[in-house]
């Protein structure tokens, strides 16, 4: 059994996060702990910075968000019961939110986001600088679902040739080894164009002793313009990335990844990192 963190904007609550979370469940029971944040909260959720100027608090919140918040932890409690899914409820983040939210992922297996809360509640700030440093601090991997989503059959890895890619899949296989025996796409992008997949022999070797229907390639494309275009398609596959390091397709992922995948709302990303 897995311990798995769903955290909300407390005043929105995400369906697509609890059905990735209740698929997950019918596969392999889970402990699911609900983190429901406050608005402000959640909005700078990874802003926080230790030792510069002490913690953040969060000011007293309007007792009509009050009200929405508790409406969406009793929505929480009643699906999770009705699924059968064994669950938490964390909701006292008046002050400290931020550190605590952090300590409970380090405690846990697996944290999944709704993408479309990180774009709610943004005001004028870039909502790529909220979700890279929310997955840059984060201490579990990380599962961000879109709005509307299939649950995948299919997974994608992205390999760079980078150690910080490697240990993202072998966390997706220790994370999530239920959907491993999907259709899977072992493919190799770089900005450099070279011409051949770094230590291929190996990435292979690793890769398909876990994924039993596995397929290696590398995409010939320019990926800062058209990677993005080639997931388009691929609406039911699950992206596993070592994303927000230093790597060549990181650095894509920056540029590209992030403003058009998740912002559009593509497809499931599993991100995992050192």
């Amino acid at each position: 059994m897995k311990k798995i963190l769903i955290a909300f904007d407390g005043l929105h609550f995400s369906k697509s996060a609890f059905e990735f979370a209740k698929t997950l469940n019918e596969k392999n029971q889970i402990l699911l702990t609900g983190v429901f944040l406050p608005q402000i909260s959640y909005a700078n959720v990874w802003s926080y910075a230790d030792g510069m100027g002490g913690p953040l608090f969060v000011p007293a919140l309007e007792d009509s968000d009050t009200e929405t918040i508790e409406k969406n932890i009793h929505l929480f409690e009643e699906m999770c019961l009705h699924s059968q899914i064994e669950f938490r409820v964390r909701k006292d983040f008046t002050d400290l939110a931020l550190p605590e939210l952090k300590k409970e992922s380090r405690f846990a297996d697996l944290l999944i986001i709704g993408s479309q809360s990180f774009y709610t509640n943004m005001g004028t700030g870039d909502p790529n600088n909220y979700l890279r440093d929310a997955l840059h601090d984060v201490e579990c991997p990380t599962v961000v679902v879109p709005d509307i989503f299939v649950f995948p059959d299919s997974n994608i890895l992205a390999y760079d040739g980078s150690a910080s890619s490697v240990f993202a899949i072998k966390q997706f296989v220790y994370t999530l080894p239920e959907l491993t025996d999907n259709k899977t796409l072992l493919v190799y992008i770089s900005k450099d164009e070279e011409p051949q997949i770094p230590n291929e022999p190996f990435i292979e070797e690793l890769a398909a002793r876990h994924f039993k229907d596995l397929t290696v390639t590398k995409l010939d494309i320019d990926a800062k313009k058209y990677f993005s275009t080639w997931l388009a398609d691929k609406k039911t596959s699950l992206l596993i990335s070592g994303a927000f390091g230093r790597s060549s397709f990181s650095n894509i992922i920056k540029k590209s990844f992030v403003t058009e995948v998740i912002k559009e709302h593509q497809l499931p990303v599993f991100v995992s990192h050192k």
